[in-house]
């Protein structure tokens, strides 16, 4: 009688850590390779095998979608992580059949779609079920693999077309190109998933969460810039891919061949509209920048630019680092010498990762040849800003052309100075009184050299943070490797001919000793704390209406104050007593990519919008 009881089913228990129950709880085919906890439930309940169903994943999702026992999301968020299953499978290079693969992310995006959107269930209402990050991943996930495969087929004149269809054995597709760069230019070559990318040199990669692919659009060639448009936007724009089904019930979204594949921008969209929901749109902030500086060349081309190499920049080129917006007010920055849009690596991204300020702000980038003479350069730069702004916004109307803040650093810093401030005739009869001009001579220079020598404001300009900046110049561009670096510069034939001009006009005919170059003609010269022009640029007032703060660099703060130096720039010189504010950190000459640094650039930038606000 016992040894007959003995047989009965008997249940036993162990012990689980909490490494191995976070794994069965949201371990899945995405993360484990094997189909999740809920999913081998649901196999259960209908007798299924679970290892026959990651073999044929595709069968056992057929028999799911007639099972009885089963509640509408267990039934559709199994089915959308069997046929992801199967379309991994179809990836395999052993297995690979790119249409069966297409075919099988769509089946899978769908069965996702229907349990987010359709199930009788509405997404904030399962917020806290693990259950429901699974299946937003799958379908994150299958639209991403089917955007990629498809835009990777040369099948792409259909994504510029809505009218056009794609037709697939199972699917007619079409395109809804909502992203402006798509609409307005020719595709790109290549539509990257921003999860295959890691980037060094970056601290942080900020996005956001929500449903969608997070792609990066990639140029067919390197950056060219366009010298004579003077600007242009990032060739490596992020996009974000959403697929859209057919219907507006369960039944319809299950039986339609229609799907939609949409290509956004998510800088100028935040949520998409799905069955009369509001749904957040994924986004990743940080990898178009990211790729474009990694494939730029910056770091070669800086010091060649400050040499004046054959093929190296001879006018300033605006980058814009978002698609130009008439309501963002505009961040223009500006790096230093032998210096690129590199310098600000950090700095962009971590304003960018910024929501406030990525909703209010629209980055501008100038990189200009450092070699040149600052008022050469000054007057260059100025000209591309006023024509860029003419572009987009020729009525100057826009809220973009107004509340301007300018960012510089070390001689940008000094650029961005003399951006804000207005000149009048000083700087003419500063070069008047060193070089002792008799009236005569004074009129032809004035005549000459007034648009290169007088300025006011940029309009529009009302906030500058000078960073590391030699406002009263510094001893480094005198000592010798400095003179030799500046002996070595190679500066264009149309700057020469400048110089020329102007030291026959300064230098004294009746004089028989040897004529002067009027002017320190090369950056490096410039930045001398015994240069003339930096001593009369320290003594333009800057303009009443603009708002400037200081951020400094010191190496050794123990020292006395007339010894501070972050290593090229003194304290003294970067010190400006009339600055809103003054952040003294101890850093090197690269201090506007310290966290202090950019922790004050962004208190700088939400302090704008709140007095802008007020």
């Amino acid at each position: 009688m016992l040894i007959g009881l003995s047989g009965c089913a008997t249940v036993s228990v162990s012990n689980v850590d909490s490494r191995e129950y976070v794994k069965q709880r949201r371990g899945d085919v995405l993360t484990t390779g094997t189909i999740s906890q809920y999913t081998g439930v649901v196999l259960q309940i209908l007798g299924l095998d679970q290892a026959s169903c990651q073999r044929e994943a595709a069968e056992c999702a057929e028999i799911l979608s007639t099972g009885l026992g089963l509640t509408s999301e267990q039934r559709l968020s199994a089915m959308a992580e069997l046929w992801l299953h199967q379309a991994l499978w179809y990836s395999r290079p052993r297995n690979k059949d790119v249409l069966a693969e297409v075919d099988a992310y769509l089946m899978s995006a769908r069965y996702a779609y229907a349990y987010l959107f359709y199930s009788g269930v509405t997404p904030i209402n399962r917020l806290f079920e693990d259950r429901q990050t699974q299946v937003r991943d799958y379908y994150n996930f299958a639209t991403q693999q089917a955007a990629t495969l498809l835009f990777s087929q040369q099948q792409r004149r259909w994504l510029q077309d809505s009218a056009i269809t794609l037709q697939t054995e199972r699917w007619q597709l079409r395109s809804q190109l909502q992203h402006r760069r798509f609409r307005e230019q020719a595709l790109p070559a290549q539509l990257v998933p921003t999860n295959t990318l890691s980037f060094q040199g970056l601290r942080n990669q900020y996005r956001r969460d929500g449903l969608g692919a997070e792609l990066v659009a990639v140029s067919a060639a390197r950056t060219q810039l366009n010298l004579q448009q003077g600007y242009s936007e990032l060739p490596s724009p992020v996009v974000t891919a959403v697929l859209s089904f057919g219907g507006n019930t369960l039944a319809e979204v299950l039986s339609t061949d229609q799907v939609t594949l949409h290509v956004l921008d998510p800088l100028q969209q935040q949520q998409v509209t799905i069955a009369g929901a509001d749904i957040p749109l994924a986004a990743n902030f940080t990898a178009g920048y990211g790729l474009w500086l990694a494939r730029s060349d910056f770091s070669r081309q800086a010091f060649w630019n400050l040499m004046g190499a054959s093929d190296s920049l001879t006018q300033p080129h605006l980058f814009m680092l978002q698609p130009y917006d008439p309501n963002r007010k505009i961040i223009i920055m500006l790096h230093g010498i032998a210096s690129s849009p590199e310098a600000w690596v950090n700095t962009a991204n971590e304003v960018l990762g910024d929501e406030k300020l990525r909703a209010n702000y629209q980055l501008w980038q100038l990189y200009y040849p450092t070699n040149l003479p600052l008022v050469l350069n000054l007057q260059a730069i100025r000209q591309r800003i006023t024509q860029t702004l003419r572009q987009f916004d020729p009525e100057g109307l826009a809220p973009a052309s107004e509340d301007i803040v300018i960012i510089g650093h070390s001689m940008g810093g000094l650029l961005a100075r003399l951006l804000v401030s207005d000149s009048g005739e000083q700087l003419l009869y500063a070069v008047s009184e060193e070089h002792k001009l008799d009236l005569k001579r004074q009129q032809r220079f004035f005549q000459s050299f007034r648009d290169d020598f007088t300025f006011s404001a940029l309009p529009g300009a009302n906030r500058a943070i000078f960073i590391a900046t030699p406002h009263l110049g510094t001893a480094v561009a005198d000592y010798r490797l400095a003179r030799w670096l500046a002996g070595l510069i190679t500066l264009p034939v149309t700057v020469l001919e400048r110089v020329a001009e102007a030291a026959e006009l300064l230098n004294d005919p009746s004089s028989k000793s040897q004529a002067r170059v009027p002017l320190r003609i090369t950056s490096i010269e410039n930045l001398s704390d015994s240069d003339s022009f930096i001593m009369a640029a320290a003594r333009i007032p800057i303009n009443a209406a603009v708002r400037y703060h200081s951020i400094i660099g010191v190496e050794q703060p123990s020292l006395p104050v007339a010894q501070h130096s972050d290593g090229v720039v003194p304290y003294l010189s970067a010190h400006l007593p009339e600055a809103q504010s003054e952040m003294v950190i101890r850093s090197g000459h690269s201090v506007q990519e310290t966290s202090a640094a950019i922790l004050e650039i962004r208190r700088i930038l939400h302090q704008h919008l709140a007095e802008l606000t007020r």
